[in-house]
């Protein structure tokens, strides 16, 4: 449960954070998407805040699970983006772009076992 729980705040809080601070995410919206980048920061906030309600709440937590396994591979792509955009960019700044791309994984498979021991 405490898992689960993690889990939905870590959802959560980047949901709120696409609301709060649209711009940063704005900037990492793949160009290949149809429509403003603004409309995706706000669906791919409105979603991560919808499984984290799905996995917070025990009778939805497999669904939540699986949809936040979905969602962290879905948003890999911006991850690609931001790192070959941020390629020249301060040490510091080249090492978040690039440690948020093998960060998808333990992502994924922490929502897959939250589904599995719902």
């Amino acid at each position: 449960m405490r898992s689960a729980l993690s889990l939905a705040g870590v959802l959560a809080t980047s949901g709120v954070l696409h609301f709060a601070q649209p711009r940063p995410f704005d900037r990492i919206v793949p160009r290949s998407l149809p429509g403003r980048p603004r409309t995706w920061t706000y669906l791919s906030g409105a979603a991560e805040l919808a499984v984290a309600v799905a996995v917070a709440v025990p009778r939805t937590r497999r669904l939540g699970g699986l949809a936040a396994a979905g969602l962290f591979a879905a948003v890999f792509p911006a991850n690609v983006k931001m790192a070959v955009a941020w390629r020249h960019a301060t040490p510091g700044r080249r090492a978040i772009a690039y440690g948020r791309l093998p960060l998808q994984i333990p992502l994924v498979m922490w929502g897959l076992r939250v589904a599995k021991n719902r």
